[in-house]
């Protein structure tokens, strides 16, 4: 009953539709035709490095990191001008936005160029500061078109977007994240060459597959098909420390794709610290215990990302999106508990696929290459992990080690798409 009052209520409940064959607008059209680029794309990735050895492999790597990168870049542009043009975002975000992701990509491809100290201090530079640029951007769109609006801010319902919980939430919960991604994986081996490309890899994937909806919520949010698999089983192979990097970045291909955005801090929380959470997934990948068991390693990591990202969409619907629940006569914890629950439905998928893909011997032995099983708990030192490390994975840290030298419409409505991501 209760469910059913939240999908009856308020803003029409959009149907289900088919995304990667969906022709019915230029924006869909793009989204289309993107999501079997990058299912060609990643095939093709895969049978070259099946097919390429030596060094030429070592210089494949490089330039299919620097074309996956360009090619992120050009799919968030794009997406984001034909939202721009069609669902009537704002220049206050469209401009910011488009320069954050220009920027951070220009930034990662100098650091695969090049990585030294110099490098690091511009890219990083350059992408802080256009993201800072953008959060800066959203305030200023808040306080012109929301804060006295008369529905997210109401004094006759109610309603109000608690600005310092929201602030207080977003760095609270993205330093849980990033301790758990530390405390879960101790070691002190940074990103190389592959590290980067399997993430660009990882993230292209959950990308594309992102357009794969089953079901769109009203106001927001989608289950895909599982979507979130390759984060995770990154995750799994490369530790939750690169894991948390990578679903930070996921997050903010989500805000392009489908921005919802009326508060720097929320936009935080519904994007890229929900899908950091979903970096924790690796967490037990080298729990000794269930060495004979990596499908329940698997689940386990997934449901606890899944109940971060939960928590992030909980705290984003109560404190920033409380006129929802108001307009339809509910408590806001209490609706936006229901509403987004819709994640742990779309993360049963994903453990299904997953439980299966980790049945496989042949997936595991190449993935034992990357994560050797740890003497005790989930969360332990490298050095732990080394007494343990078969002999190919050994190899593999050889191998790597070469490779790294080198809402309605008379209400003010915030940017057009979901408000929990996804």
């Amino acid at each position: 009953m209760l469910l059913n009052s939240l999908l009856s209520a308020g803003p029409e409940w959009d149907p289900p539709e088919w995304y990667p064959v969906l022709f019915d607008s230029a924006k869909n059209i793009a989204g289309s035709v993107f999501f079997w680029l990058t299912v060609a794309a990643l095939l093709a990735f895969v049978l070259c490095v099946f097919l390429i050895k030596g060094e030429t492999r070592k210089r494949f790597f490089k330039v299919a990191l620097i074309a996956a990168i360009g090619y992120a870049c050009i799919v968030g542009i794009t997406m984001l001008v034909l939202s721009f043009l069609e669902d009537g975002i704002v220049t206050l975000l469209f401009a910011p936005l488009v320069t954050a992701i220009a920027a951070v990509g220009a930034g990662a491809i100098l650091l695969v160029l090049k990585r030294t100290r110099l490098t690091y201090i511009v890219a990083g530079c350059l992408a802080g500061t256009a993201v800072i640029a953008a959060l800066v951007c959203m305030g200023v769109y808040y306080a012109q078109n929301i804060d006295a609006d008369g529905y997210f801010n109401s004094e006759a319902t109610g309603a109000k977007v608690n600005q310092i919980v929201l602030y207080v939430s977003s760095v609270l919960l993205l330093a849980l994240v990033i301790a758990l991604g530390f405390i879960c994986d101790k070691g002190k081996k940074g990103f190389d060459s592959k590290s980067i490309a399997y993430a660009a890899v990882c993230i292209a994937m959950s990308f594309a597959l992102s357009y794969i909806r089953i079901v769109k919520m009203p106001q927001g949010g989608s289950v895909t098909v599982a979507s979130l698999l390759p984060l995770m089983i990154y995750s799994f192979m490369f530790g939750t420390k690169k894991g948390v990097f990578a679903g930070l970045v996921y997050g903010l291909l989500q805000a392009v794709q489908d921005p919802w955005i009326i508060h720097p801090a929320q936009f935080l929380l519904d994007y890229p610290i929900a899908f950091a959470g979903i970096g924790v997934a690796g967490m037990f990948a080298r729990t000794k215990r269930l060495e004979k068991v990596p499908q329940v390693q698997f689940a386990l990591g997934a449901v606890v990302a899944s109940v971060l990202r939960f928590l992030a969409h909980i705290l984003s619907g109560v404190f920033a999106f409380s006129a929802y629940a108001i307009e339809k006569g509910m408590n806001t914890w209490v609706y936006s508990l229901f509403y987004n629950s819709f994640v742990f439905l779309d993360i049963a998928i994903v453990i299904a696929a997953g439980v299966l893909v980790f049945s496989s011997k042949a997936f595991m032995k190449q993935v034992r290459k990357f994560t050797a099983p740890a003497k005790t708990g989930a969360c332990v030192p490298a050095a732990a992990e080394g007494s343990a490390m078969s002999e190919d994975a050994a190899q593999e840290v050889s191998s790597e080690a070469s490779m790294s030298e080198a809402p309605a419409a008379e209400h003010p409505a915030p940017v057009s798409g979901p408000h929990s991501g996804q």
